[in-house]
């Protein structure tokens, strides 16, 4: 029995390596696309690419839509917390999945791969790089990155593993 159950735990870490490549990947995009939109933009200067879509330059201090953006900076120590907390959780689940569970394997890791690229910026920058800035006629949604929309699609992806998916595993 304890041979079982030594070879289900070994194995069970080799189920998280193959996702760390797309991780991986996606946190090179994120630094890459950063770095550019720094050195080729100017700090809060829209620039149109078509009628609904801008490259901005914007350094967001808090958190999602500059939540405790205003803070007297202890929200970067804060939030550098929450992040790697964050991310070893992630791990941790993904290392107790089945092999079954491939949607919640990707959607955890591009909510992993989203949470260090800003944790990242955090370390390194004091702040987090947005750029991309959607926008319809007066509206406008808050400038985001690569990062953000990792997290974001891996959070739908959780949200359909949860609807669709775990509901049939349990039938």
């Amino acid at each position: 029995m304890s041979t079982s159950i030594s070879s289900q735990s070994t194995g069970a870490g080799w189920r998280v390596w193959p996702w760390m490549l797309p991780v991986l990947a996606i946190i090179g995009l994120d630094q890459f696309t950063k770095t550019l939109a720094t050195q080729l933009l100017s700090y809060g200067e829209a620039v149109a690419v078509n009628p609904y879509l801008n490259w901005t330059l914007l350094y967001n201090r808090g958190a999602a839509f500059s939540f405790l953006s205003d803070a007297d900076g202890w929200q970067r120590w804060f939030f550098i917390g929450v992040s790697t907390v964050v991310s070893i959780v992630i791990v941790t689940w993904m290392v107790r999945l089945p092999r079954s569970a491939a949607w919640q394997q990707l959607s955890l890791a591009l909510i992993l791969a989203g949470a260090i690229g800003n944790l990242w910026d955090r370390l390194f920058l004091g702040h987090v790089v947005d750029f991309i800035q959607v926008h319809y006629n007066h509206y406008y949604w808050p400038a985001f990155n690569i990062a953000d929309s990792a997290i974001t699609l891996g959070a739908i992806g959780m949200i359909v593993d949860a609807v669709f998916f775990s509901r049939q595993s349990r039938h």
